[in-house]
């Protein structure tokens, strides 16, 4: 069976996380993602992210970019301009992740396009839009997440304001763009037009502010960060320490409360008026979490895994990365793929989450930099050896060689 989105080209334009990490799941649900990389700045950036670089290459840019295709383009010559034009009259999509006011400037938006094209999709995803007061200012998610009030809710009551472990922004932001991108596709093979999609950092991450957000604009609420990352309003609803370790316990319903307060022994607690309702249990939510920390800690976390997951109580344990990728869920649900590479040797990436279908995906490494040039010129754009020529002497694949 063919992948869901095979037969759809696009034309990615994209450098670091945010972008490459969208077009990666376009990629593995079978779209034909060919990365233009700029051969005088040695391509995407994120070839040279240390520590794991070697010969032009690095596990950060594997991590982003596996079954794609490179071809190596000079946009700002007349000779590379020709040649992405030509790639445009084929193209489905162009995809790009540059600053806001870039696209206008490269002449990658779908007024610019339109003419060679007409149901192209043009989907900018940048660090604040293509519009606003900040539209030309860089934008990058460490950034992003202090602007947009996450790094004010995270953390300990006492302590610096904080950023997620991971780059939430960007990867959030790549689900958006690519969420933006098949919705553009699906409209344009509707109604025969393409379309501009406008995607930001800034953006996502404010919509993601969600009912904190509401709950300040309709009633003034004022997040607080809240100790062990507990939950604003869910109470017992956070981190949990046993005897060797630490727990994730949920009760977002109250039958959950109740199987929480018999496992731990203390049915009590679940009829007892201070704990008795949501209201009452975030009302006294430090009275009740000493309570149960005091229990918890009597035995080790694996007991309590037990026992909790037994009653049908919501529960985790707070695993180290190397635990969370060894898990038997990561195992069964085949989280890791394995690719070959010519450097690297037998290398392990984490596999896309979106499934579509029953077909898993071609896994292939990520191209090296202007790995599928030639293929593309001659398959898909049917160049005959003169006609490279006449373009490689324009200077479209890298500086001409005066040798």
């Amino acid at each position: 069976m063919p992948r869901p989105l095979e037969g759809v080209r696009i034309l990615a334009i994209e450098q670091f996380g945010a972008g490459p990490f969208g077009s990666l799941h376009l990629a593995d649900l079978g779209a034909e993602v060919i990365k233009i990389e700029d051969p005088k700045t040695g391509g995407d950036v994120s070839r040279t992210v240390p520590p794991y670089v070697v010969d032009g290459d690095s596990l950060y840019f594997e991590s982003f970019n596996r079954n794609k295709k490179s071809i190596a383009l000079d946009l700002a010559v007349p000779a590379g301009r020709a040649v992405f034009s030509d790639l445009v009259v084929g193209a489905d999509a162009i995809y790009s992740n540059l600053r806001g006011d870039v696209p206008a400037a490269l002449g990658l938006r779908y007024a610019d396009v339109a003419h060679l094209n007409p149901a192209i999709v043009c989907c900018s995803l940048s660090g604040f839009g293509m519009s606003g007061p900040r539209m030309r200012e860089p934008g990058y998610d460490y950034i992003v997440q202090g602007m947009a009030g996450w790094m004010d809710v995270t953390g300990e009551p006492d302590g610096p304001p904080t950023k997620s472990g991971l780059s939430l922004v960007d990867f959030s932001t790549g689900y958006v763009a690519a969420l933006a991108l098949t919705s553009g596709l699906l409209a344009a093979r509707r109604d025969g037009v393409g379309m501009d999609c406008d995607v930001s950092l800034f953006d996502t991450a404010i919509s993601m502010l969600s009912y904190l957000g509401v709950w300040h604009l309709n009633e003034g609420y004022q997040p607080q960060r809240i100790s062990r990352s507990a939950h604003p309003s869910l109470v017992p609803f956070g981190t949990f320490e046993a005897a060797d370790g630490w727990l994730v316990i949920a009760c977002p319903k109250d039958k959950f409360w109740h199987r929480l307060a018999g496992a731990l022994g203390r049915p009590d607690l679940a009829a007892d008026d201070r704990f008795r309702t949501f209201a009452d249990r975030h009302r006294n939510a430090n009275e009740l979490s000493t309570i149960i920390d005091s229990i918890l800690r009597t035995r080790q976390r694996a007991d309590w895994l037990t026992l909790l997951r037994d009653a049908g109580v919501p529960v985790g344990e707070v695993n180290s990365v190397e635990q969370a990728l060894a898990d038997p869920q990561t195992v069964a649900r085949g989280m890791i793929v394995e690719t070959e590479h010519p450097t690297f040797g037998t290398m392990s990436t984490i596999a896309s989450p979106v499934r579509v279908g029953s077909t898993p995906p071609d896994v292939r490494r990520a191209p090296f930099l202007g790995e599928h040039t030639e293929a593309l010129l001659t398959e898909l754009l049917n160049y005959d050896r003169n006609r490279i020529d006449e373009a490689a002497r324009g200077g479209a694949f890298g500086a001409v060689s005066t040798a």
